[in-house]
């Protein structure tokens, strides 16, 4: 009898047990946001979140307001989209709110690295070091020297000005992922005199044999992220991972000429850390993803714009031509191409306008805080809502601002010039009279901040500047609508196209 009433003790701890895990027993206390777990105990709003995050997210707003509690997935999200609040959340201290736990769970997940103590601080000094300042001009050469091997080496033959047809998208990722890689990365070594064609020759073939490899992997993504691969992607993904550990281990790396500083310091610091060779590999793969994941993405959509809007290309293009001329450079048939220099980068207001426009319309990432112990967030309206420690706050930039008619009027178009004024400088932004810190966030916001802006932002304007100043560039169907986005990828940077569009190009002269 004793032993029956043991285990049925049990039976019904466990049972409580599981019933809490699943979130039955959750309840809104006093001050909490509203609650909405959905009808599905722990997997809640799962399946329709992932369906599509921005239109769940707009309708849960409409439904509870600007803050608001959601369960997802077995862990209760606490969505604030007050901009207003934005501050408060990116600067408040690790002890309350913690970006690094979420993003540890991510990256062991989707790259097979398991962070140490020392990651983000080695992450964040070496960018500092090498992606802003001269370590940044270092490497726009670098990269401008990518792109005269993959997109210009074929300008100063002489050939006939003959348009050549591609698909915009896979183009643009193509080449600027290329660029990129082989700018961090380094490039094959020339092994002797007369040997630089062919070792070019090769950087082409491997650094597109990587990129093929990359989209398969890249198109697995948000489902990895999100751990619901069926198994058959499944192996496809972990057959993809140990690839790259392979093709990017540090052995293999330290092999090539020209490795940038920010990959070379890095392992450098991570071995002196005591992080083991294998995971060393591993990071390798999550820096590749990180630096190359968006870029080419959000080069296709600038392109893209301006294609769709003549004004807007030609504005740009004549600022281009411009600095060009005021380097003592000039494009011209059977000449080498010009070298673009990072302070040439630097003299291109009505550019960065336009890509940050194009950020704004299609960068979509989302910035997850744990909340590690109970602490309370204030509203613009005065309210205080207290967060409970267990749960995830979570922010929805492009919705909240981006997106915002509020705080840009017809948020919908893109509109090239919209930040900046008529004198270059750049514009303020407001909502009920009142100025915004956040208007634009694709980068993420605090500590949590891509240490790769710079570095982003210079290899994706070098690219869009050496099209428009070496090509004629126009889409075949000139009626063709802006493609749909990939609703699947909200949360993962920059959108993507759910089709491509075909466009040709040409020498200019």
């Amino acid at each position: 009898m004793v032993l029956w009433v043991i285990l049925l003790c049990a039976l019904l701890s466990s049972l409580l047990g599981g019933l809490y895990v699943l979130g039955v027993f959750r309840r809104q206390r006093p001050n909490e946001p509203p609650l909405d777990k959905g009808t599905i105990p722990w997997l809640g709003y799962l399946l329709e979140f992932r369906k599509d995050s921005s239109e769940f997210l707009k309708r849960m707003q409409r439904k509870h307001g600007d803050v608001f509690t959601v369960l997802i997935g077995g862990y209760y999200f606490t969505f604030v989209m007050d901009p207003f609040c934005f501050g408060t959340i990116v600067k408040e201290s690790r002890s309350k709110l913690d970006f690094r736990t979420n993003a540890a769970q991510l990256v062991m997940r989707v790259f097979g690295y398991k962070p140490i103590k020392a990651t983000h601080n080695i992450v964040h000094a070496s960018s500092t070091k090498h992606l802003v300042g001269d370590g940044l001009t270092v490497l726009t050469q670098a990269t401008m020297e990518s792109f005269r091997k993959l997109l210009l080496f074929s300008l100063s033959s002489g050939e006939k000005r003959v348009w050549q047809e591609e698909n915009l998208f896979h183009y643009c990722y193509n080449v600027v992922f290329r660029a990129g890689y082989l700018a961090l990365y380094g490039t094959e070594p020339s092994r002797g005199a007369g040997n630089k064609e062919k070792a070019e020759e090769q950087d082409r073939l491997h650094s597109s044999q990587l990129f093929q490899e990359f989209r398969k992997y890249d198109r697995l993504f948000p489902n990895l992220a999100f751990a619901v691969l069926p198994p058959k992607d499944k192996r496809e993904a972990e057959r993809l991972k140990r690839h790259f550990w392979n093709m990017l281990s540090v052995k293999k790396v330290w092999q090539k000429d020209n490795i940038s500083g920010w990959i070379s310091d890095q392992d450098q610091l991570l071995a002196e850390n005591g992080v083991p060779e294998y995971m060393r590999d591993r990071f390798m793969f999550m820096l590749l993803w990180a630096s190359q994941g968006n870029t080419g993405p959000t080069a296709f959509w600038l392109l893209l714009y301006l294609l769709k809007h003549p004004e807007a290309l030609k504005a740009v293009r004549d600022e281009v031509d411009k600095v060009l001329r005021e380097s003592g450079q000039e494009v011209k048939a059977g000449r080498p191409p010009v070298t673009v220099t990072r302070d040439m980068l630097n003299q291109t207001p009505l550019l960065d306008s336009a890509l940050e426009e194009t950020l704004r319309l299609v960068a979509a990432p989302m910035l997850v805080r744990a909340v590690l112990e109970d602490t309370c967030l204030r509203a613009s309206s005065g309210t205080e809502f207290a967060l409970r420690k267990g749960d995830r706050v979570a922010l929805f930039p492009h919705i909240s601002v981006q997106m915002n008619p509020e705080i840009h009027e017809e948020p919908h178009k893109f509109k090239y010039d919209r930040f900046v004024n008529p004198d270059g400088t750049r514009k303020d932004f407001y909502r009920n009279g009142k100025k915004l810190k956040f208007v634009n966030m694709p980068w993420g916001a605090g500590v949590s901040t891509c240490p790769g802006r710079f570095f982003a932002t210079a290899e994706m304007k070098l690219f869009v500047f050496l099209m428009l100043s070496h090509f004629e560039l126009e889409l075949v169907n000139e009626e063709e609508e802006i493609p749909d986005i990939d609703v699947s990828r909200w949360g993962f940077g920059t959108m993507q196209p759910v089709h491509d569009v075909r466009f040709r190009y040409r020498p200019r002269f």
